[in-house]
């Protein structure tokens, strides 16, 4: 069987631990290759190559830098359904989901290449008589991404491009059950021109993200995935002595108002609670009906469409949801499902009945869509994340006990509220307490250009991710006060100067 790389100084490099473990093609139910897990050794050559890079390409000047990135991005644009659908392999995500995972990544290298104007200090003439003060954004030096194996290409991009255009070299540490996506994402820096060492990637497990986190020389971590690995990353970075940026867990609602379009509404949600099988951060996982008679208007409305979805593998381009990325993570949502059912829940649509006939698929790791109702806040399903496609419906009678409802979570990532009414959207808005947040938009995932994040438990750090909070987060300030002597020497000041 195949066994993959790491990607070190500019090249791939054969593992060396001893170690490795399969990845799995999650449609067919069986692994293709396997994936070398790196030693502490390992990851300590791959820092050391980053650090070696990182004087030469912190002092390469940005427009440089930003041209690289630029040469990256047409790559990317080029050969986009190639890396889709490597990642849609290992992931089981449909193509045309896996080309727009690619597509929303490649917004943040757009986003970099204008690395020359964001870049830009501040100058202040005459902070004093004759004194003058200016500060500029540096970078850390090398610095370190965790990926989860949701979006293997996109969420790597959230990452490097801000901290390699702003003058860091980057290692990266990607799910081990994705790897490939990384390893052609490294190829390809290397063919737009980033000098050797400058962008590192390592597969592991465990025992490589503790040899990022004890390393001296990783200055900052980006972490997104689980909250108690994001927890673990942040206590464990930060006692380090590093910056870190970690994105936990989440358990999205959607406030569904009775003036809502009801139609809109449930295609919505359908894409929101299903797509990519409900295996991404922003999946709206619980639906908040306003009113019973808007629940089972609702219910209505999506119970056929959810009969009809269209499940399948990547290679079947009609396929509207593909299998989820484990054997083991199958049984763990049917899991949530039984307990869902035990503890009151009502099974509207089952999706433990589906079975997968398309030939040669049989055993691909396939569940269907489902939808519970009569979802009460103390139910094991609408406490915890699921991450799969499971939508939970939790009826209230008011938009305050909504809100409410909401706020009791631990969770604060994404929300939207399904209204006609300008009013209450204003004020939900202005009030929810949560990081990002959908006015009829069911996946509010900002725009590069702005940043993601997410509140309370989704987040461990103060800086989200990608946008001006990337920029900060991977640079830091520095700020000169300069003074020049005048022609004739002044005699000697033994003050403290006041500068006034």
């Amino acid at each position: 069987m195949p066994v993959l790389t790491h990607y070190i100084n500019g090249a791939h490099v054969q593992g060396t631990s001893g170690r490795t473990q399969p990845v799995f093609n999650p449609a067919i139910g069986a692994s293709e290759r396997d994936v070398p897990l790196a030693s502490t050794d390992e990851v300590n050559s791959a820092v050391a190559a980053a650090k070696a890079a990182w004087p030469a390409w912190s002092k390469t000047p940005v427009l440089r830098r930003a041209r690289i990135l630029d040469k990256f991005k047409n790559i990317l644009w080029d050969r986009a359904d190639e890396l889709a659908s490597i990642l849609a392999s290992e992931h089981g995500k449909t193509h045309d989901d896996a080309v727009g995972e690619v597509t929303r990544g490649l917004e943040v290298v757009e986003f970099a290449v204008g690395a020359p104007n964001f870049m830009k200090g501040e100058f202040s003439e005459n902070v004093g008589s004759v004194v003058d003060s200016h500060n500029i954004r540096q970078a850390l030096g090398v610095v370190a991404g965790i990926t989860p194996f949701n979006f293997p290409a996109m969420v790597p991009m959230w990452m490097f491009p801000v901290a390699l255009v702003t003058g860091n070299t980057f290692v990266l540490k990607p799910s081990e059950r994705v790897p490939s996506a990384s390893l052609k994402l490294a190829e390809w820096l290397t063919e737009a021109g980033l000098p050797e060492g400058v962008f590192n990637v390592v597969n592991g497990d465990k025992e490589a993200v503790d040899a990022l986190l004890h390393n001296s020389d990783v200055k900052a971590v980006s972490f997104v995935g689980s909250t108690p690995i994001a927890k673990y990353i942040h206590q464990t970075g930060t006692a380090n002595g590093k910056r870190v940026q970690a994105l936990g867990g989440a358990k999205n609602h959607a406030i569904i108002m009775p003036d809502a379009d009801l139609e809109m509404t449930a295609n919505a949600l359908m894409g929101a609670a299903y797509g990519s099988a409900g295996e991404r951060c922003m999946a709206i996982s619980v639906a908040v009906p306003v009113t019973d008679a808007v629940a089972d208007a609702l219910i209505d409305i999506m119970v056929p469409k959810i009969n009809a979805l269209k499940i399948g593998p990547t290679t079947d381009k009609t396929s509207e949801m593909g299998p989820l990325v484990t054997e083991q993570h199958l049984a763990k949502v049917r899991g949530y499902i039984d307990t869902g059912e035990a503890e009151g829940a009502k099974v509207v649509v089952d999706g433990r009945a589906f079975n997968q006939e398309m030939q040669g698929y049989e055993d691909g790791y396939f569940l269907g869509g489902t939808l519970l109702d009569n979802v009460t806040p103390d139910m094991t399903v609408w406490k915890e994340e699921i991450f799969g496609p499971v939508l939970s419906v939790v009826r209230r009678n008011s938009y305050q006990d909504a809100l409410d409802l909401m706020h009791s979570h631990e969770y604060a990532n994404g929300t939207a509220i399904f209204t006609r009414d300008g009013d209450t959207a204003r004020s939900f808005s202005q009030d929810v307490e949560v990081g990002m947040i959908g006015i009829n938009v069911p996946i509010p995932v900002p725009m590069a250009y702005h940043s993601f994040g997410g509140w309370k438990s989704s987040i461990f750090g103060e800086h989200h991710m990608h946008g001006m909070e990337g920029v900060r987060f991977y640079t830091r300030i520095k700020t000169t006060t300069t003074r020049w002597p005048s022609g004739q020497r002044a005699d000697p000041e033994f003050t403290m100067p006041t500068l006034g």
